[in-house]
């Protein structure tokens, strides 16, 4: 069964190779959505796809890539992605 959700990621999340490191750990877990900066220096993610591989992403958002310092993770109900593979924005 797919589910999909948004997160909204802050802290030190822009210029640390978020969003490639997002890209590569959805497509691991075989999700469809994207990872975009946004204008507040946020990262806002949607993942689309298994409940449990979603919720795997979640927890390594929680983390992200060695030089990020995340400082909150907000999830939300979203409608579903509905492009193809894992993309950047």
């Amino acid at each position: 069964m797919n589910a999909a959700a948004r997160f909204l990621v802050s802290g030190r999340v822009q210029g640390v190779f978020f969003r490639a490191s997002t890209r590569e750990q959805a497509l691991v877990l075989g999700l469809r959505g994207v990872a975009r900066n946004l204008a507040d220096g946020r990262v806002e993610v949607i993942a689309c796809g298994d409940h449990e591989a979603i919720a795997m992403l979640e927890r390594w958002l929680h983390d992200g890539p060695p030089a990020a310092r995340v400082e909150q993770v907000l999830r939300e109900s979203c409608a579903e992605w509905t492009g193809a593979g894992f993309t950047t924005a």
